[in-house]
Formats: structure tokens, C-alpha cells, sequence
């Protein structure tokens, strides 16, 4: 049975995620702050912080929107962003902060979970920023590495961690759509590579996590598309703008799939 003050620290972090994922960015640091002044040594609220940074940026440069993912010619197109300096700066000191406060804690406890959940975070975002953000995909396969390897730690003190498979699950995806010239390079343990195994890894998240649920069908949706699977996409963005109300881009590209899907025209 949970603390109060455990309790406690569950519903500030649930509500920050749920006011970052209807894009609420300013709310989420609002309640971020609150958390960290009282609890400053927790590593969590920092990698949540850091989560939010990410997600205002890839929001403001549009990254999240359907098109930019089908399209790998935007993916790795290194003209067009221009990431803002300040929103850099304040995401990597968040991560800075959340990772060196982690790793005080598994230096005294190597299997502290909570502490490894926060390198599978933190690694992750900064991977999504470095390939996304800065357009640097083969230097960010090194934290997808890195991710994986907190993640494999985390389950196999806890299975039922559901929030780790995201970061296994999007890395068995990830490295089986690298070209086989970069895969055969990229070794990441106790990963194949296998699409359709980790879309099912992500699927697992979606029914199961807590805080990284509406993130695995976000990246559920986004890669359904990719693999010409249009309803189950639809399915997943309609659950999204109904969870989320206040999110403008999940009503935006369900509306958007729907007339596609209502129209009878192949989808690109």
C-alpha cells in the first residue's frame, strides 16, 4: 500500500501529463514547479519537465502532425527547423537535473525503479529532440541504445512496469524501419528488430501504462498510418481528442483521417 506522500507524488505527476497531453504546456510546468520546490530531490518531476519541453517544441515546429511522420523526406529534411535556443537550454538542464539526481539514487540502489524509469524517460526525450528536433537521427540511435538498456533493467526487476515497454517497444520498431545497411551497424541487446513485435510491445503500454499511455497511442496512430492501417489510427484519435479535449491537434487529425477514410480515396 502506497504513502500519502507517495500517493501523493502519483496524482501531481498524473496531473502534469494530463495537462501536457491536451498540450497545456504552461499548466504542466506550473504544477511541475510546485512539485519540484516541495520535493527537490525526486528525479521524476524533472524528466516530466524536460517531457514537456519536448512536447511544446515538437508541437510549435508541427512535428506531431500526421503528415510530417508519413512523410520521410520532412523526417530527415535538416533545412527547415529552426529549434528555439531558450526551450534547448531549459530541456537539457531539466534532463541534467532528473539524471543526475537518478543516478545519486542508483548509486546507493541499483534497483531502484523509479530512478531507472526516469533514465528510460530522460534518454528518450533527448533521443526524440537530437532526431526530431535537431535532425540528427543516426547520432540519436546511441540514447535509443541507452533507453533500451535502462528499460531491460526496469523490467527485469518488474514485468509489470507497463510505462518501460514503451521504450523497448519503439526501439524493436525503430531499428526494424532503419535501412539493413544502418541496422547491421545498430545492435541493440535483446533487440531484433521485429515491426510488427514492437508495435505489439506499444500496444501493451497503450492498455496498460499510466503516465506514457496516451504517448504509445499517439505513437500507435502515427505509425498505423505508416503501415496502411488507417482505421486502427482513426480508432486510436478518437480516443485521444475524447481523453483530451482541450488538445486542438487530436481533434485536427481525426477530423482530417475521417473525411480521407469517408471519401473513399487511398490514403497516401
Amino acid at each position: 500500500m502506497q504513502s500519502a506522500s507517495a500517493q501523493q507524488k502519483v496524482a501531481e505527476i498524473d496531473q502534469a501529463f494530463t495537462r501536457l497531453y491536451n498540450f497545456d504546456f504552461p499548466g504542466a510546468h506550473a504544477i511541475l514547479a510546485k512539485r519540484i520546490s516541495g520535493h527537490p530531490e525526486d528525479p521524476l518531476g524533472y524528466s516530466v519537465r524536460a517531457s514537456a519541453y519536448l512536447f511544446s517544441e515538437l508541437d510549435r515546429l508541427s512535428i506531431l502532425e500526421s503528415q510530417f511522420f508519413s512523410d520521410d523526406s520532412r523526417i530527415i529534411d535538416k533545412k527547415k527547423l529552426k529549434p528555439d535556443p531558450v526551450v534547448r537550454a531549459q530541456l537539457l538542464r531539466a534532463i541534467d537535473d532528473a539524471q543526475a539526481r537518478a543516478q545519486t539514487i542508483l548509486s546507493n540502489n541499483p534497483n531502484d525503479q523509479d530512478a531507472l524509469f526516469v533514465m528510460c524517460i530522460t534518454s528518450g526525450v533527448l533521443a526524440d529532440y537530437s532526431a526530431l528536433v535537431e535532425k540528427k537521427q543516426i547520432g540519436s540511435l546511441s540514447l535509443i541504445k541507452k533507453g533500451a538498456a535502462y528499460a531491460q533493467r526496469l523490467l527485469k526487476i518488474n514485468p509489470n512496469y507497463y510505462d518501460a515497454y514503451l521504450t523497448t517497444g519503439m526501439t524493436e520498431y525503430l531499428i526494424g524501419s532503419l535501412p539493413f545497411f544502418v541496422r547491421w551497424f545498430v545492435k541493440v541487446d535483446n533487440i531484433s528488430g521485429d515491426k510488427e513485435r514492437g508495435v505489439k510491445t506499444v500496444e501493451l503500454v497503450a492498455k496498460q501504462g499510466r503516465y506514457l499511455k496516451p504517448f504509445a497511442k499517439i505513437l500507435l496512430a502515427v505509425a498505423n498510418l505508416r503501415e496502411k492501417r488507417p482505421r486502427v489510427a482513426e480508432t486510436l484519435l478518437f480516443e485521444l481528442a475524447r481523453d483530451y479535449p482541450e488538445n486542438p491537434l487530436f481533434k485536427k487529425e481525426l477530423s482530417q483521417l475521417t473525411m480521407k477514410l469517408q471519401s473513399g480515396k487511398p490514403l497516401p
